[in-house]
């Protein structure tokens, strides 16, 4: 049985970031080559986490993980304006206020969400065509980010509105205030999870994140695939050692 439920309502919590987040560092890094994953933490002196012991992504096997009645995971998610940025490394749709996420009744604020190609995640040998990492952070700026796989299917509404309205030029938020959309279009029927203790993904790749990783893919369209790849055909950190650490199933 699912550990989780949707919530569609409003309320925030303010937050002061305890946790860069992702586009913070300051030394150019790519995907590849003398800037790619294996050098972040050469690069810059910021980036010495991504040589850590917590880093994520992660391979999930299924079988290797501890079962447990986890606490729902409540998105209170509404429709919001859009707000859309090509940081040069993804999409990324930086929200406003009035939606949140409730676990076990500790909250955190979404503040932005993003893309991979394919997915970082790996769960039983099998990498998804992309993943959205929703991003969320709560009043002391702890991070929790939920990974939703994304697979080729039907078309998905939310994807194809952000497609177009992608911006033009890098490093640029473009606001359509007369576009609304909802995060909750991310989220699959089927929201069982994994949850273990990770890091941000992309430099300064810092510590101490909880991540909630969804078992079941939402679908978009291969079209939907295919705009993103023509952006970003490879935007995915190999997956990083668990180094000891537990992951758990929710029943």
């Amino acid at each position: 049985m699912s550990a989780l439920r949707i919530l569609i309502g409003a309320g925030i919590l303010a937050a002061t970031p305890a946790v860069a987040l992702s586009g913070e560092a300051s030394h150019h890094w790519s995907y590849s080559g003398k800037d790619g994953p294996s050098h972040w933490a050469e690069i810059d002196p910021h980036n010495a986490a991504c040589a850590g012991k917590l880093q994520s992504p992660i391979a999930i096997l299924s079988g290797h993980t501890r079962a447990a009645a986890l606490p729902a995971l409540e998105f209170h998610y509404r429709p919001t304006p859009l707000h859309i940025v090509d940081n040069g490394h993804t999409i990324q749709v930086n929200m406003g206020t009035g939606n949140w996420l409730s676990v076990g009744g500790h909250r955190y604020e979404l503040i932005q969400f993003h893309f991979h190609r394919p997915s970082e995640e790996i769960i039983d040998g099998k990498r998804f065509a992309m993943v959205a990492h929703l991003v969320h952070r709560d009043a002391e700026g702890q991070l929790a980010v939920v990974a939703v796989p994304l697979n080729p299917g039907h078309d998905n509404a939310l994807v194809e509105s952000l497609w177009h309205n992608l911006p033009v030029a890098k490093d640029k938020e473009t606001s359509r205030p007369e576009v609304r959309i909802n995060a909750a279009a991310l989220l699959p029927a089927n929201l069982g999870y994994y949850t273990y203790t990770g890091s941000l993904t992309t430099p300064p790749c810092s510590e101490g994140v909880r991540w909630m990783v969804l078992k079941t893919p939402t679908a978009v369209s291969t079209h939907e695939v295919g705009v993103f790849a023509a952006r970003y055909p490879n935007d995915a950190r190999p997956v990083q050692p668990l180094n000891g650490r537990e992951v758990i199933s929710s029943k």
